[in-house]
């Protein structure tokens, strides 16, 4: 319930008159959002109709400047509309009382900060953007330094309704005519309960937050800090912010965010829209690669050997060597004479390609590099007839099938299920025990038919040694050269591109069969080439390993980067090497740093439970203070096997103690006995990994068998201590017996 501050005017009656008087200005604002619904829809309609007037001419540049006119116009105009008809929740949030203390009440500056900006007919601000200039008060603002303010309000709204207000006062004492209102924004909005998806906290931003949101867009900010420092909302605002300050670089070059998992980006994805922001393009790891979509997760030991940097030399033997099935010499006959080619020469004009070229793209090299040993092993008769003879055989494009074919780095990939080529391409690389881990891993793919999240990182490096898979050049042939071919080859499409475009030509139809068998589901779309956005924003970093740096620098070679991390929750273990493939992936950008060190997540009973698991490993671990007390410590009780029963009772107890959501985190040996509390209490509960809560947060928790997380987990104690901080209200701990 809103209430006034000792000090200030403190009637039920004077609560309603500032409810009353924002109210007022609330709806003055949506009144002007109407107007401006229909200036958008007459502009729409007139860019239309400028569109059809052009057509009853018959200059055509006339006509083409008429259309473009009109899109722009209709582009413009619908997009507008779009960011008015968006009602989120609280349009306008913030206000603003500036002046001193001597100030006569008519003569303060008074500003309202919202999601949008708005203005009246007059031109005059009504509302002013939280990312404009004029709004940065609003979050930098403090008693220390208050910038001109006498008092920051922000606004509580159910659509377009006020529903209450908390101020802070940036002035030892408060001028008579000012009332002020509640017990301070941040710590009204930190008692609030949580959803299934992030709220922004656009209306509770802190100096220190706002800081790292308006650091200069160029180079690299890094922004570290504890569990529940609200780095990652900080950072999602610093994107919306940099889309609003420098909307033609950032817009058109694209911002990329990055985060560990699926259930991380359906959490996240309610967030920049609220803001405004709709051209941010999110990706979870498993994402990177257009083409490829993995959301499971390898065991510790295998996805350790697929990150580290080790593996690029094996990738690389494996993507320089023949494709299977692919001839050993070159037996033919051109222009009346033999051609043969051994083993050693084909080798050798392989190498010779594959050193100024990717495989995909230099098939025409190749030609040219066989034709020259081919001439070479003849030398008779007339050197340009044998190219041209050379050039035109059909026997050599039927060679260059087999020994030459567009690869798909799939393909390449899926090898590594036999274990004998897997051993031989890892000799020196890797040891006896981590090759048939991978080939096991690669066999284990085939079976379910899914790529694990570590793989995307291998199939963009194969994919940047091998090029892009090129598309069949279309020929031109008469009518009886159309009869003689009748093999999936002939119509342009190689079996071994059959993760491309895998096509089962059936005479009768042109209609395309797609097979649906496991392998099938892994080479299912066109791998394309990664497109560098302007600008990559990374979550949870410390996870990242140094191949997927490396896959995230394909997509930011001239971006600039904000990363978001804290390496006590690190997955990784070899930090070393994650932090030098990060700062290769930054390139030489100026570095700037930004430390939160304030928990708003947890209560402080549930934080210093998890310090105290975390510090006796970690002793280095940024620890945050938590600001905010329940005075409830966390349930911590030995259970019986199974503990389905504890865990039912458990979530029963906080679904009466808790308004909002509520997660049981549990490790992979008790999961399938859980997966009915998924959704129970009226969708309020969620069953969920250890590794998948990385950047979530609930009100409150169950965490069971913490030893088992630990021992399953990679990252072991780092991940248990990711888990102990995701609850905001209440925490139970349930141990097995």
């Amino acid at each position: 319930m809103t209430t006034t501050r000792p000090g200030a005017a403190d009637t039920s009656a004077d609560v309603a008159r500032e409810i009353e008087l924002e109210q007022a200005h609330v709806d003055r604002v949506y009144a002007e959002l109407e107007k401006a619904a229909l200036r958008a829809n007459a502009v729409e309609a007139d860019g239309m109709a400028r569109g059809r007037t052009m057509r009853t001419g018959d200059v055509r540049d006339e006509e083409m400047t008429g259309l473009f006119e009109r899109d722009a116009l209709v582009y413009a105009a619908a997009k507008r509309r779009a960011a008015i008809e968006k009602q989120y929740e609280g349009l306008v949030f913030g206000r603003l009382d500036l002046g001193d203390m001597d100030t006569p009440a008519a003569e303060r500056d008074v500003r309202h900060i919202g999601r949008l900006g708005v203005r009246d007919d007059d031109y005059e601000p009504l509302v002013i953007d939280w990312r404009a200039p004029a709004a940065a008060a609003f979050y930098r603002a403090t008693p220390v330094d208050p910038m001109g303010v006498l008092r920051r309000r922000v606004l509580r709204c159910s659509g377009a309704t006020v529903i209450g207000a908390e101020d802070d006062l940036m002035v030892p004492e408060a001028p008579d005519d000012l009332v002020v209102l509640g017990d301070g924004a941040l710590i009204a909005a930190l008692t609030r309960s949580r959803g299934r998806q992030m709220r922004d906290i656009v209306a509770t931003i802190q100096r220190h937050q706002d800081e790292a949101i308006r650091a200069p867009s160029r180079g690299v900010t890094e922004i570290t800090g504890g569990p529940g420092t609200g780095k990652t909302v900080v950072a999602l605002h610093r994107a919306a912010y940099l889309l609003y300050s420098e909307r033609r670089r950032f817009e058109s070059g694209g911002i990329l965010v990055v985060g560990p998992s699926a259930a991380y980006t359906a959490y996240i994805e309610r967030v920049l829209p609220s803001l405004g922001e709709d051209t941010v393009a999110l990706r979870a790891l498993g994402d990177l690669v257009d083409g490829v979509t993995a959301t499971r997760l390898d065991q510790p030991e295998v996805a350790a050997v697929k990150g580290s940097l080790r593996i690029r030399r094996l990738l690389s033997r494996a993507a320089s060597r023949p494709p299977q099935g692919a001839p050993s010499q070159l037996r033919v006959f051109i222009n009346g004479h033999a051609v043969r080619l051994d083993e050693a020469v084909l080798q050798r004009i392989r190498r010779q390609v594959l050193r100024s070229s990717q495989h995909n793209v230099a098939t025409k090299q190749a030609r040219e590099q066989l034709a020259q040993e081919a001439w070479r092993s003849v030398r008779q008769g007339d050197r340009d007839e044998f190219f041209d003879a050379f050039d035109s055989s059909r026997d050599i494009d039927e060679f260059l099938r087999s020994w030459w074919p567009q690869v798909d780095p799939r393909e390449v990939l899926l090898t590594l299920a036999d274990t004998d080529r897997t051993y031989a391409l890892a000799r020196g690389v890797l040891d006896h025990e981590e090759a048939a881990a991978l080939s096991h891993s690669m066999r284990e793919a085939l079976e379910l038919g899914s790529w694990s999240v570590s793989d995307v990182a291998l199939i963009d490096d194969l994919s940047a040694k091998l090029g892009q898979v090129q598309e069949p050049e279309a020929e031109e042939r008469g009518f009886y050269d159309i009869e003689e071919f009748d093999d999936l080859s002939s119509y342009g499409v190689l079996d071994v591109r059959a993760g491309v475009d895998r096509r089962v030509h059936d005479p009768s139809s042109t209609s395309v069969v797609t097979p649906t068998d496991a392998r099938a589901r892994l080479l299912h779309g066109r791998i394309e080439r990664p497109s560098s956005s302007a600008h990559v924003l990374v979550d949870e970093a410390q996870d990242l390993s140094p191949m997927q740096w490396r896959t995230l620098a394909r997509r930011g070679r001239n971006a600039s980067w904000t990363v978001v991390g804290d390496a006590a929750q690190a997955s990784w273990g070899d930090l070393e090497e994650a932090r030098a493939a990060r700062l290769e992936a930054y390139g030489s950008q100026q570095l700037r740093g930004f430390h939160m060190d304030t928990n708003y997540r947890n209560a402080r009973e549930i934080f210093d439970y998890a310090r105290d698991v975390i510090l006796p490993l970690v002793p280095d671990a940024d620890i945050p203070e938590a600001v905010r007390e329940t005075g409830v410590d966390p349930v911590d009780r030995d259970v019986e096997t199974p503990p389905v029963a504890s865990v039912e009772d458990a979530v029963h107890e906080l679904l009466d103690e808790v308004e909002g959501s509520i997660a049981v985190i549990t490790p992979r040996r008790w999961a399938d006995g859980l997966v009915h509390l998924d959704g129970a209490g009226d969708g309020r509960v969620q069953v969920i990994d250890p590794l998948s809560t990385k950047g979530l947060e609930w009100d409150a928790t169950v965490v069971l068998d913490p030893d088992a997380i630990v021992e399953e987990s990679p990252g072991g104690v780092r991940v248990l201590y990711v888990v102990l901080t995701r609850a905001a209200h209440r925490m139970s701990v349930l141990r097995p017996t």
